[in-house]
């Protein structure tokens, strides 16, 4: 075992020793307008450095919650919510799915039906039997006029 300065035994850590990753803090409103009220309260030097030490907060939060305070008590105290804004959702993106999703199903049903026709006509080319043709859309449209 090592020893530290002040010569309390130290236990030596392990290699593999996982730490735990530091966490972002997030001070509630509530709280941000307390420790103000008590750090604008203090009136002696050094009530303040012990608030922050009990508080475990730095000077600047105190600096920063303060130009919130001024720039409107709601808004800048409020935690600010981190990442990308969130995007209004098109109108027309619900029914563009849900075309999308109808066009696929219809795929596949045609898929089947194509090969539901062919394993029809192996059948009947393997059993003798012809099947009747139909005409196509060109043929059909001059017969009929």
């Amino acid at each position: 075992m090592t020893t530290s300065t002040n010569h309390h035994p130290v236990p030596p850590r392990s290699p593999t020793e996982v730490t735990s990753k530091a966490k972002r803090r997030l001070f509630t409103a509530d709280f941000k307008r307390k420790v103000l009220q008590e750090a604008d309260a203090c009136t002696e030097s050094g009530q303040i450095g012990a608030l922050l030490r009990r508080e475990g907060l730095y000077s600047s939060h105190l600096t920063t919650w303060r130009q919130a305070r001024e720039r409107g008590e709601l808004e800048g105290l409020a935690p600010k919510k981190r990442g990308p804004k969130a995007q209004e959702p098109n109108p027309l993106a619900r029914e563009l799915a849900a075309k999308e999703r109808e066009i696929a199903r219809l795929k596949a049903e045609n898929a089947k039906l194509q090969l539901i026709c062919d394993v029809q006509k192996k059948v009947s080319q393997l059993l003798g039997v012809t099947l009747p043709t139909i005409p196509e859309d060109d043929e059909s449209t001059k017969g009929s006029s």
